[in-house]
């Protein structure tokens, strides 16, 4: 499974946010719409990318409040990245070392989608599910040998 899977199920709904703009804005702009990160874009280039980690860390070393920070001061600016070929499996891998929850999927300079920890591992799940039905109807049809007991058919069901 590649990541292009993901993001055609998830669909192309994405939120960026300008280096500048306050984290105040950014937060609330997360708030908003549910969401847990923000790609940070700068002239149409990725510049970071901003999570619920760095606003809170961010909100707490600054005693609580947001003040004057701005996206820049808090954002990690050198998020990992993929593209849409990229393996799923190798996604779980690079976001696992990184404990990155999100990953910008890009196409040379072109921003695809944002997939999450929780996208990477709903696929997985359904990925494992389909494969399960799959089997469990290949056993199902699976022929019964001659002389088997009524004890070792109703097994196979």
């Amino acid at each position: 499974m590649k990541v292009s899977d993901i993001l055609r199920v998830k669909g192309s709904t994405l939120y960026t946010i300008h280096p500048e703009q306050a984290l105040a804005e950014a937060a609330k702009t997360m708030a908003d719409h549910d969401i847990g990160s923000l790609v940070v874009m700068d002239h149409g280039d990725l510049a970071g990318m901003l999570t619920f980690r760095e606003v809170i860390q961010a909100t707490v070393r600054n005693s609580g409040v947001f003040g004057s920070l701005t996206v820049r001061t808090v954002m990690d600016d050198h998020p990992l990245t993929c593209t849409p070929e990229t393996d799923i499996d190798e996604v779980r891998r690079m976001m696992l070392s990184r404990h990155a929850r999100y990953m910008p999927v890009m196409t040379q300079r072109t921003l695809m989608g944002v997939i999450s920890f929780y996208d990477v591992a709903k696929a997985v799940v359904d990925g494992q599910d389909f494969e399960n039905r799959m089997l469990k109807a290949y056993i199902r049809d699976w022929p019964v040998e001659e002389g088997a007991t009524a004890g070792e058919r109703q097994a196979l069901l």
